[in-house]
């Protein structure tokens, strides 16, 4: 039962992250790029406080970093933009199937042959996702920014495929962040010392709070208990947990943000999930 109830928190803290996400931006309350900087700042915080409470040191080097690093940058960046427009519930749809298809893409580069009832479940979750965003429909999202969290899908399954190799996932991931959240702020700077906003928003109390609880609970501590429970669950139930994710930002977003469910929309959640559910249950 315990195990069940951490492994539930865990799959709402990471529907949270959309949820936050899009309450923050959907009224103006701060802009996207600062509320990544300002996620990645609290994750880092977080993340580094936890290995430091364990009596360890963060180490910042070692193999895999650079790509760690800039995959890290490119999902929270993509993530944030995209929600500017793009309800919570289905950008978490678009995140998540693309997620699963790049580590799919990277198993078959790493040099795995899946079995068929894999590559059947990919081309279903892939071809869900086509439909969902083709242009021409009443509920079309915008290209662009489903583009972007898109893109935010691609880095994010980079990453993971990237931590699959460490051996000390927490100490990873706080110097990713670490490591990432300098950078955010270096790049940040810079723009706006060379191209100052003519029209800045003017950032709330709200927004910032949204992106710090993003940031440091439902990110930073979202991850370390993930990590905590992932050694008592099998491969294949970690990833059907997952499943559980965009419904759940659904629902949040219908009833936190009065979003739209439409009939189309659950079609494909039916046909990105389904085929998640076939590949992931796959016997090879």
């Amino acid at each position: 039962m315990r195990l069940i109830l951490l492994t539930s928190l865990t799959m709402i803290a990471f529907a949270a992250n959309s949820i936050l996400n899009r309450v923050a931006l959907a009224d103006g309350d701060i802009d996207a790029v600062l509320f990544g900087v300002v996620r990645l700042l609290a994750g880092a915080l977080m993340l580094a406080g936890l290995v430091a409470f364990q009596g360890r040191k963060l180490r910042l080097g070692g193999a895999g970093r650079l790509i760690g690093v800039t995959s890290l940058l490119i999902y929270i960046f993509g993530f944030s933009l995209a929600y500017q427009n793009l309800d919570a519930g289905l950008g978490a749809l678009i995140l998540f199937g693309m997620v699963q298809i790049t580590m799919f893409a990277g198993a078959l580069m790493g040099g795995e042959r899946p079995a068929v009832q894999r590559w059947a479940g990919a081309i279903l979750a892939f071809g869900g996702l086509i439909w969902l965003l083709w242009p021409g429909h009443a509920d079309a999202p915008s290209l662009m920014h489903a583009g972007m969290m898109t893109v935010a899908g691609v880095g994010w399954g980079l990453y993971s495929l990237t931590g699959r190799a460490s051996q000390d996932a927490l100490g990873t991931s706080a110097a990713n962040f670490v490591l990432a959240a300098c950078a955010a702020v270096v790049c940040a700077a810079a723009m706006m010392f060379v191209a100052p906003n003519t029209n800045p928003i003017e950032v709330s109390g709200f927004g910032v709070a949204m992106a710090i609880l993003s940031g440091a609970v439902t990110s930073g501590l979202g991850y370390a208990l993930w990590y905590s429970v992932l050694p008592d669950l099998r491969g294949t139930t970690a990833a059907v947990a997952q499943l559980t994710v965009p419904i759940i930002a659904m629902a949040a977003g219908a009833l936190i943000l009065s979003e739209d469910l439409s009939l189309r929309l659950g079609i494909a959640t039916l046909l990105v999930l389904g085929g998640v559910l076939l590949a992931v249950t796959s016997r090879r």
